[in-house]
């Protein structure tokens, strides 16, 4: 059955200084922000966005140059967080949205905490799943996650991150490719249906649509959150790792960076936690939300 997105929801574009981005809106209350890593556009939180509309001003965009965002012109440059992090922030003001609650996925985790950092006094709380901060991860720093060992499953980052030759290698084959690279990562094999995955196909079949500059900025990123990270975050923090992902890395990541952090390792999930156990998503965001002080 193809997806149908709640009568609530809203799809809208906006024009900000160097990008256009597409972002999807709904609910009502305090503003709520996700946003979404690479493989995925703002449709990956299709299964978790109307209950959190029941509480919250749920914000949904397609970072810089992925998705619908930056259609027809995907921008060539600025996929170091901290850049995409301000695109989000101005997507914030236009809207005149306030302190704002911020959660992201993947990349999305990683452009997440670099607004909650930037942006310290417009920030109430921050969710950050299934990814682990370059630059902050001590032991576990930009070499380990570059390392390609079966094993670990990583090594698509250093192939990403090769510049121009992934992009020869898979175009043409951009939904097998990313088929691979959902069960690649996954536990729950339909928590990414084959519609599903004709969906995201589309977004990043198109000219440009890959965008793995994302990962060629990871060196970049691990110098700024490094220093980012000398001035501890004060907000409350919720790390969500999959037990059969990268489990806790992400709360040892945000504990390097972070005062009050809330450790959570969701079991029998992989690294697509809000498509694989939306529910075990909802109740920790939930209840984490709750205690969040108004």
């Amino acid at each position: 059955m193809a997806y149908e997105l709640d009568p609530r929801f809203s799809h809208h574009m906006i024009d900000l200084d160097e990008v256009r981005l597409h972002y999807v809106r709904g609910g009502d209350g305090p503003p709520l922000v996700l946003l979404h890593g690479w493989g995925s556009t703002w449709y990956m939180w299709r299964k978790v966005i109307s209950q959190l509309a029941d509480h919250f001003t749920v914000i949904v965009p397609d970072l810089r140059g992925l998705g619908d965002s930056g259609v027809p012109e995907k921008p060539l440059t600025g996929y170091d967080k901290k850049t995409v992090a301000q695109d989000i922030h101005q997507l914030v003001e236009k809207l005149e949205l306030g302190p704002v609650h911020v959660a992201g996925h993947d990349h999305g985790a990683a452009v997440a905490y670099a607004y909650a950092a930037t942006h310290r006094d417009e920030v109430r709380s921050l969710v950050f799943c299934e990814m682990a901060l370059k630059g902050v991860a001590g032991d576990k720093g930009i070499e380990y996650f570059m390392d390609q060992r079966d094993e670990l499953r990583l090594w698509h980052l250093s192939f990403h991150a090769a510049s121009r030759v992934a992009e020869m290698l898979i175009s043409g084959k951009e939904r097998e490719y990313l088929r691979w690279f959902y069960r690649m990562q996954m536990y729950n094999l339909d928590g990414i249906t084959d519609e599903d995955i004709d969906v995201y196909a589309r977004s990043y079949s198109g000219p440009g649509g890959l965008r793995l500059e994302l990962y060629r900025a990871f060196y970049q990123d691990g110098i700024d959150n490094a220093e980012l990270s000398k001035t501890k975050l004060t907000i409350p923090v919720l790390a969500l790792g999959g037990a059969n992902s990268i489990r806790d890395l992400c709360v040892s990541s945000m504990e390097a960076v972070a005062d009050n952090v809330r450790g959570v390792v969701v079991p029998n999930c992989g690294h697509w936690l809000p498509e694989e156990r939306p529910a075990e998503f909802l109740e920790s965001v939930q209840s984490f939300l709750k205690e969040v002080p108004a």
